[in-house]
């Protein structure tokens, strides 16, 4: 028998680390732009900030009418920025609901297909860490197969980057040794004996030992799949435009097995298509990077994306966390042009519980919150500094919603005159409903419109009741995040890091017993709040419910991780979404599985 190399031979490639601060480094001239990008952009931020000076003009009139004093200047400067944050959300998705409903194709560019027009070798990079061996490698072999399906072996190599303890690291090469000598196209392991700044140490490792013999380089998450077309048609893009640096795609969820699963990969099917087709209109050639079902220019990664340590310990100090959107600000800093690509073939899961979803939470809000202080540095293109900004705000508004709650209390003990009456009139109200349910609704229209997405949906009936549950979930998770997030934002200020461990992908039930010790400060805030109603009890009508939600945390947790609970939604056409086409490779160890476009049939070796 032949057994293939471990690895190919070494290609180097210089990666120096970038000063963010210096004078910035020269630029090449961006040619994939699209038109109208700063009126697109200027008429973004104008309508978010008209509807926000609208809603907080009158509650600064309500609170005026007999002066105003700290606490009711207080309430404004938390209701201010947090109601322009969700009118940015709407007019985001309105945006991308225009495009949708009128047909329009929302990407900048049509997706070739022909792995003839390949004329340079792309890798595909899957970093794992101690990771179920058995899934990763399913992934590995539908993918491989897909890519040869697709014409993409000559072409396309793919590695496997391991920062996995040894006993995994044992198992994964004998999965390797199995798998290798007989794929279609070439695939290579590695394991990374000090696992040294996590994945991007990891991929930075791959850059210089081998980066110099690969034009381009797609990098996955290890619960990542992506069809061989979708590959082979992203390299082509490359290939056609040499002055991009980045193509992202938007991955949907894939594999969801529990009711909370099922739930979020309803809501990303849902409404996920217009927020991302808003997000695009305005990103233009300066998108973003999710760090994982994305190609990239292995030079300008090189060149551009040498990442230095932050002064100062963890959590806010040491290897940046969130390195993939500041990559992408570093991408463009040099004049390679970052673009999003909505197009399908791009997959990955999500986590199982509300715990797990919570953890990784934790982490992101770390490194995201690492990126304030990167805001001044030099060379930055301006939308970079937004899409920095906003993925650091994004965890600032919870602490932030609970601040100005706490605030709205303290209104109504000083002035005992009903404040949260004041603080939404009636055209507030009405303004902020409209804001927070609006994306949903064009989300469900947009899903309506279209006979053949309809029926994928189940139906119009089952889509009608499916955003019906998901919405009153929703506000029922809404709290529980609010209170999780603040304490994770309180335990990084008090220096405590949050680590990097192996992601939880396996669907498992937890009890309400098991959960309880978790939500002590959401069942004590749930009490606070109820006690309100012997101060106001109009108060306490606003406040249900979030206490509703606060007190029913411990069941949502646990019902929403039951996979019994996520297959008898199915059955009943509950959170049905469209079928993605991927058959795991693990359900039949004897079979080699292919993943193909949407539409296309299981092909099997």
């Amino acid at each position: 028998m032949n057994h293939s190399p471990m690895l190919p031979a070494e290609s180097p490639m210089a990666m120096p680390i970038q000063n963010l601060w210096g004078n910035p480094p020269g630029a090449r001239e961006v040619k994939t732009a699209p038109h109208g990008m700063l009126v697109k952009r200027l008429l973004l931020l104008a309508l978010t900030a008209a509807i926000g000076l609208a809603a907080s003009s009158t509650v600064r009139m309500e609170l005026s009418r007999d002066g105003l004093d700290w606490v009711e200047a207080l309430l404004l400067v938390f209701f201010v920025p947090l109601f322009c944050w969700i009118s940015f959300g709407f007019v985001t998705a309105t945006m991308g609901f225009l495009k949708l409903i009128t047909g329009e194709h929302p990407g900048f560019t049509a997706l070739p297909s022909p792995a003839s027009s390949l004329r340079h070798k792309t890798a595909v990079l899957m970093p794992v860490y101690n990771e179920g061996v058995e899934e990763v490698f399913a992934r590995v072999r539908a993918m491989a197969y897909s890519i040869a399906e697709a014409g993409g072996a000559p072409w396309i190599d793919f590695f496997v980057l391991s920062d996995s303890n040894p006993f995994h690291g044992k198992r994964e090469e004998a999965a390797w040794h199995e798998l290798a000598d007989h794929a279609p196209i070439k695939i290579y392991y590695r394991r990374r004996e000090k696992n040294i700044a996590r994945k991007p140490g990891n991929i930075a490792e791959w850059v210089k030992r081998f980066g110099g013999a690969y034009e381009n380089m797609l990098i996955l998450d290890a619960d990542s799949m992506m069809s061989g077309e979708t590959i082979v048609g992203m390299a082509s893009i490359m290939e056609e435009r040499p002055s991009i640096g980045l193509l992202q795609t938007v991955p949907m969820i894939t594999n969801a097995r529990t009711l909370f699963q099922r739930w979020m990969q309803f809501a990303s099917e849902a409404y996920g298509p217009i927020a991302s087709a808003g997000l695009l209109w305005w990103s233009g050639s300066e998108a973003n990077f999710w760090g994982h079902n994305a190609i990239v220019r292995t030079r300008a990664f090189a060149e551009a994306c040498g990442l230095p340590e932050l002064p100062g310990k963890a959590p806010f100090g040491g290897h940046i966390l969130s390195h993939d959107m500041l990559e992408s600000a570093l991408l463009r800093r040099r004049g390679w042009a970052v673009h999003m690509v909505m197009i399908g073939g791009s997959y990955e899961e999500f986590p199982p519980t509300i715990i797990d979803m919570a953890i990784r939470d934790r982490r992101w809000m770390q490194g995201n919150l690492q990126h304030l202080q990167l805001l001044g540095a030099s060379g930055l293109h301006w939308a970079s500094r937004l899409h920095l900004l906003i993925g650091a705000s994004a965890y600032l508004t919870s602490p932030g919603w609970l601040l100005l709650i706490l605030t709205m209390i303290g209104q109504v003990a000083t002035h005992g005159d009903g404040g949260f009456v004041t603080l939404a009139p009636p055209s507030v109200l009405a303004l902020t409903v409209m804001l927070l349910f609006g994306p949903k609704i064009m989300g469900l229209i947009w899903v309506l419109a279209d006979g053949e997405r309809r029926r994928s949906f189940g139906g119009g009936f089952a889509a009608v009741r499916s955003v019906l549950l998901e919405t009153v979930l929703a506000m029922l998770l809404a709290p529980i995040t609010m209170v999780t997030q603040t304490k994770a934002l309180l335990g990084l200020l008090l220096g405590i890091s949050a680590g990097w461990n192996t992601q939880t992908r396996d669907a498992r039930r937890i009890t309400v017993r098991e959960v309880l010790p978790d939500l002590r400060e959401h069942l004590l805030l749930g009490a606070g709040l109820t006690a309100t109603a012997f101060l106001d009890m109009t108060t306490a009508i606003w406040l249900s419910p979030i206490i509703v939600g606060l007190f029913l945390s411990p069941w949502l947790i646990s019902l929403s991780s039951s996979e019994n609970l996520g297959d008898k939604a199915d059955a009943a056409k509950v959170f049905r979404v469209p079928e993605p086409g991927i058959v795991e490779a693990s359900e039949d160890p004897r079979k080699e599985a292919a993943i193909l476009t949407e539409g296309q049939s299981l092909v099997e070796a």
